[in-house]
């Protein structure tokens, strides 16, 4: 049996740009000999397609787009992922859909169960869960049809939430001869052993082949990674396509021989966020309708491994670093941002900004009169250096990506209207010791970011001689304390059992309560982590809960 998995990169709303995907990765497979072919959930429109399904023609255009697609199959059947309305009175108006296309027509339907509603899911909103999956009779086969969340219902696999029922056991009870499962499951590290491991347990489970195709390609905040895979009845990996690229791959699932493995299927952890990375920007960027990005340049690693990123996923010719020294920026921080520019061959330009901040603050100085200095001296650097920076975006029509990692998001060390501006927050779910970690791994072959970058100790030079240890905790403490607390949900309590200082503890996560009003005004960020800023978290900005 030979299996076409149609791993495709579409954009959000692009119906007519994700048909013609399809439609090419469905005669491409066919003509390498798949007898099925497979794509992602709500490939036809793409994932997630959030409050358009709201606007009044949405939908309709994108069961138009289906019918289309339909139209064009013939004996080799495609399993599409699609919105589709409900008919019924009552419920809600949607459901998320997966059709089985055959010889010119959608010949059944198969409705999703389970409908994610935690971290950056928000399914129930919009969909009418089916009550119990689908199965279909294929030549002598009886197929068993799921949509990404189905195969979820372990209490292994469970987060913040609990099913009411397991659609795979449901499916096993039937006798299912194999099982399919389309996906549009954003990856996060980690994600790739869990998903391994929840396919293999489903093919036990059923005792049957189990194939999961998967969307690839950045839309918003959210990163999918491909690595679409098929696993023997012993829930034993056979085949597995490539991470964080479109992948159109035929496997026979009878074959005596494993399918190799794509290289990139299984890669280190700080390989994958690389390559999340990069894709995530390129895909935000083009997607959105530009070509170019400009990086403000400090001369720190945050910056550097921003701009290195930005290369890597748009090419020289499409970035610009801007250095924007002040009066109290060393001059190897100015070297620093020129070396770095030199090794990545892009365009840089040096625009002081003392002089802005100079005017600012004579016309500050008559209400300011007798204040002592403080960090509204320090901001007023930060965001004359974004005035510029953003002029430049509007002038040449370039996108400013953000550079401040997820350590300092967490605790506010930013300025709001500073270097917060920008219409994409790249590592933004990077903690200050991972950006280390991908800076080495990006000097991998040569060096591209200066050394001197690496060893320094980072500072926001806001002030004479600053040093981000001067007000924050050492960096390998304060990610360890922010995972716990951010990402795992820990108390103050919990941390100082574990045997973290209580002043540092309790200083940290005040901090982080705090600054949940400027997370808010933040740019989109791009997600690596199970738990990121944005759309995923959603923290009250007014609250007085202190644990």
């Amino acid at each position: 049996m030979r299996i076409g998995f149609g791993q495709i990169n579409t954009l959000v709303g692009d119906l007519a740009g994700n048909r013609e995907k399809i439609l090419h990765a469905y005669r491409t497979l066919v003509g390498q000999g798949a007898e099925l072919v497979l794509f992602p959930e709500l490939a036809v429109c793409g994932y997630p397609p959030r409050d358009l399904l709201f606007k009044r023609r949405f939908v309709p255009d994108v069961e138009e787009s289906l019918t289309e697609i339909a139209a064009a199959t013939g004996e080799v059947p495609a399993l599409v992922g699609f919105v589709e309305t409900n008919p019924a009175p009552n419920g809600r108006s949607f459901f998320n859909s997966a059709a089985w296309c055959q010889d010119g027509e959608v010949k059944i339907c198969a409705r999703k169960c389970l409908l994610p509603t935690y971290d950056v899911f928000d399914e129930d909103r919009y969909f009418e869960p089916a009550p119990a999956p689908v199965t279909c009779k294929w030549r002598d086969l009886n197929v068993g049809l799921t949509i990404c969340e189905d195969l979820w219902a372990n209490p292994r696999f469970a987060f913040h939430h609990h099913h009411e029922f397991d659609p795979v056991e449901t499916l096993a009870a039937r006798g299912v001869d194999l099982l399919i499962n389309i996906s549009a499951s954003p990856w996060h590290c980690g994600k790739t052993e869990l998903r391994e491991s929840f396919v293999g347990e489903a093919a036990r489970k059923c005792g049957c082949p189990t194939l999961y195709c998967n969307a690839v390609g950045g839309n918003d905040e959210l990163i999918f990674d491909g690595r679409s895979l098929a696993a023997g009845r012993d829930g034993n990996l056979v085949a597995a396509c490539a991470g964080f690229r479109e992948s159109l791959a035929v496997v026979d699932i009878d074959a005596p021989s494993a399918t190799p493995l794509h290289p990139t299927y299984r890669q280190r952890e700080i390989e994958d966020i690389h390559d999340a990375l990069a894709l995530g920007l390129r895909d935000y960027v083009v997607k959105s309708g530009f070509e170019k990005v400009i990086v403000g340049l400090s001369g720190g690693i945050d910056s550097a491994v921003t701009a290195v990123l930005a290369v890597e996923a748009l090419g020289p010719e499409n970035v610009t670093g801007v250095a924007l020294p002040s009066s109290v920026s060393s001059e190897h921080s100015r070297d620093d941002a020129r070396g770095l520019a030199g090794n990545l061959g892009i365009t840089f330009h040096e625009l002081p900004v003392a002089a802005i901040v100079a005017a600012a603050e004579e016309a500050l100085a008559p209400l300011f009169k007798d204040l002592p200095r403080d960090a509204t001296e320090e901001n007023l650097q930060a965001r004359s250096r974004a005035l510029l920076l953003m002029a430049l975006s509007n002038k040449f029509g370039s996108l400013l990506l953000t550079t401040g990692n997820k350590s300092e998001l967490s605790v506010g060390y930013c300025t709001l209207y500073g270097d917060m501006s920008g219409g994409l927050a790249v590592i933004s779910d990077l903690l200050k010791m991972k950006v280390y970690a991908l800076a080495e791994y990006q000097n991998r072959d040569r060096e591209i970011i200066p050394r001197s970058t690496l060893v320094k100790p980072p500072s926001a030079e806001l002030s004479p001689d600053q040093k981000d240890e001067d007000t924050l905790p050492p960096y390998p403490v304060l990610d360890a304390i922010l995972e716990k607390y951010v990402e795992e949900g820990w108390s103050s309590r919990d941390l100082i059992r574990e045997g973290y200082d209580a002043k540092i503890v309790r200083d940290i996560i005040r901090r982080v309560d705090l600054n949940e009003y400027k997370r808010k005004q933040a740019a989109p960020g791009l997600k690596i982590t199970p738990l990121a800023f944005g759309v995923g978290r959603r923290i009250p900005i007014v609250q007085k809960y202190v644990n």
